[in-house]
């Protein structure tokens, strides 16, 4: 029998969001549903009823309602969501026009500003009122290289408001990856930055800017805000303007294009490690998935303030921001989360009063690896809840949570993806935590896991597949006119079954309900024939004393595959003969003994995309004596380096 490491107290249960929900869907359709399982096979029994019941839950604003809730439930892909209706994604947004904090700001270098909802919805009005004097109209892009800013939500909003679609990544992405990303959508228009700070430094991005702009014949406008130089120069930038200049003077009532359901919102990138990042063209049934995930699974309220460690360029960012919709105040923060220490977000935490707090797995191991505590050091009374997404996150990272950081919270580890724009699984606050498993599915998300052979499995690994369609799963790839490269990429896996195969290998369990992630199963080792999963390894290497990441790849050798194990340590420490035995030990102990590598090596990095996913696929590349297609990709590019200069001691 498993032991949850964290129960929710009755007045939590009775206070949540979602409780309310089981209210109302009880009285509509004369119901008893009691608790979270029941309301989860109720959403995916009834997926139209659902989804028709939420959208007047949440109040969603439209011109006109919609006809139908959806065309065809067995069309994947390309069931069409809420037929008929008209409304604007950015006005649902901007429901809240009041003196409540809407954004504050907060950077590394000790900036800080905050924006009212009122003040919110009069610079969106200005803005929007200059992209539409600029000729930008619905269905142009419009894409941002920007920094985590008040500014960067002010533009999409903006942008969105009259009808354009948005795209955007980060400002520490290089000029050739924002270019690879930006340029393929032919953007009318582009907000850059003068610079931003990274651990202490300024970085000068004019030049980047200007090297994007010269190469995307499509812009016509460039708009410089200015965030970490003095002044208004926009540098070498061709057709460029200073946002302040830009910015209208003054505005009427914005008026909010009304558009059909399906029509383009976002234009989301894919990682990019085997090629250039994939264009996922997305409308607004992200809008009604965040609401649902904030109210329901996150259990946000118009008086909580909630922050995410994200950039532009990750999902995550999009997520938070679709928290405008609850009128909580929503954090912004640029720059790196431990500087100057380990303790700059816990800081912020306990003097913001932030009570919902997101990051990612490898952010909780680095602090775990440091035994860390800050439930110790700062006061953290008015934190509810972590959210934990990115990658998988052992058993003892949630036990080191519970442990080291606050025993009573809402631990909501979420696990979805930039496809969809957000979760296939993850928490709700009247559930039991159990270490290291996501709560379960989400409402109307159906999930299940397969074997091999396209069958379902139930306490064992299998495929991550959702059976049925979901309002925010995307319209379509850019520039795929026939649908080809979305139908490869999640439909063709299995061909006798109609579902979306997302990439994952998890473990749904029957004891609890929950689901345990394993990794991407196109990470998969297979020393000897045998499938081996790497985060099976990652799982019990990352727990040790000393090591601060790790890094698992087959290399093809002599007519098999054998394993090998990077290791990151921490500072001041050295993989001895002794620590590397150990890790022998542990895998072969807690794993199984095929899962131990044949060869254990230390690494100064491990490589990771921008979306801070461990990168296998390119190591794996360079040890094989294969190509790596887009380092681009990479967050530190400069990781592999190692790699390549250990590859002639890997072929003896």
């Amino acid at each position: 029998m498993k032991t949850p490491l964290w129960i929710p107290s009755e007045e939590r249960k009775r206070n949540a969001n979602i409780t309310r929900f089981m209210r109302h869907v009880n009285e509509a359709f004369s119901l008893a549903i009691t608790d979270y399982a029941q309301l989860y096979r109720w959403s995916v029994d009834n997926i139209p009823a659902f989804w028709a019941t939420f959208w007047d839950y949440a109040g969603i604003r439209a011109l006109r309602p919609y006809d139908l809730v959806v065309d065809d439930l067995h069309k994947l892909p390309g069931a069409k969501w809420f037929v008929g209706a008209r409304l604007n994604f950015a006005e649902n947004l901007l429901r809240f026009r009041d003196d409540g904090a809407a954004l504050v700001f907060k950077g590394e270098n000790g900036g800080s500003r905050t924006i009212t909802y009122k003040a919110l919805y009069h610079e969106v009005s200005r803005l929007a009122r200059s992209l539409r004097d600029t000729g930008v109209s619905p269905g142009d892009r419009v894409v941002g290289y920007l920094p985590n800013l008040i500014e960067t939500v002010i533009a999409m909003l903006a942008t969105t408001a009259i009808g354009a679609t948005w795209a955007s990544c980060a400002t520490d992405i290089g000029p050739d990856a924002a270019l690879n990303r930006l340029g393929q959508v032919e953007p009318k228009l582009m907000f850059a930055v003068d610079g931003y700070f990274h651990k202490g430094r300024l970085f000068d991005t004019r030049a980047n800017a200007a090297h994007v702009a010269r190469n995307i014949p499509s812009l016509k406008r460039v708009v410089v805000v200015s965030y970490a130089m003095d002044g208004t120069d926009v540098g070498a930038i061709r057709d460029a303007a200073p946002y302040d200049d830009f910015l209208a003077r003054d505005a009427a009532a914005l008026e909010f294009t009304q558009l059909p359901f399906d029509h383009p919102v976002y234009i989301m990138f894919s990682s990019g490690t085997t090629g250039k990042p994939k264009c996922i063209v997305q409308g607004t049934g992200v809008l009604l998935n965040h609401i649902k995930e904030h109210w329901l699974h996150t259990d946000l309220k118009r008086d909580d303030r909630m922050m995410y460690i994200t950039t532009c360029s990750w999902m995550m960012w999009n997520w938070l921001v679709s928290g405008l919709a609850t009128g909580a105040t929503l954090y912004l923060y640029d720059g790196n989360p431990n500087y100057p220490d380990a303790g700059a977000m816990w800081e912020l935490i306990q003097d913001e009063k932030i009570s919902i707090f997101g990051c990612s797995a490898t952010y909780l191991n680095y602090l775990n690896s440091r035994g860390l505590s800050p439930g110790r050091d700062y006061d953290l009374a008015s934190l509810k809840e972590i959210s934990q997404t990115g990658s998988a996150l052992s058993a003892e990272g949630f036990e080191y949570v519970y442990r080291s950081i606050k025993k009573d919270l809402h631990f909501n580890s979420i696990s979805g993806g930039t496809d969809i724009n957000g979760c296939f699984a993850c928490g709700n606050p009247i559930s039991p935590v159990y270490a290291g498993e996501l709560q379960g599915p989400a409402l109307a998300m159906k999930v299940n896991a397969y074997d091999e052979s396209g069958n379902p499995v139930r306490d064992r690994r299998g495929e991550l597949v959702c059976e049925a369609p979901a309002p925010s799963m995307p319209l379509s790839f850019w520039n795929d006119p026939q649908g080809k490269k979305y139908r490869s990429a999640y439909f063709d896996f299995f061909p006798h079954r109609n579902v979306w195969r997302h990439g994952d290998y998890i473990e749904m369990h029957s004891d609890t309900g929950g689901i345990t992630f394993g990794g991407r199963s196109d990470s998969t080792l297979k020393p000897a024939g045998v499938r081996i999963g790497t985060a099976e390894i990652y799982a019990v290497v990352e727990r040790m004393d000393g090591v601060a990441d790790s890094l698992a790849i087959g290399q093809n050798w002599q007519g098999d595959q054998r394993v090998l194990l990077f290791i990151k340590v921490n500072d001041n420490v050295a993989l001895t003969e002794e620590l590397i035995n150990l890790i022998r030990k542990e895998i072969r102990e807690k794993a199984s003994p095929r899962h131990v590598p044949a060869l254990i090596l230390e690494a100064p990095d491990i490589p990771y995309t921008f979306n801070m996913k461990k990168v296998e696929s390119a190591v794996a590349n360079i040890v094989n004596r294969q190509a790596v297609t887009n380092r681009n990709a990479l967050i530190n590019p400069q990781s592999l380096d190692y790699f390549e200069t250990i590859l002639p001691q890997l072929q003896k």
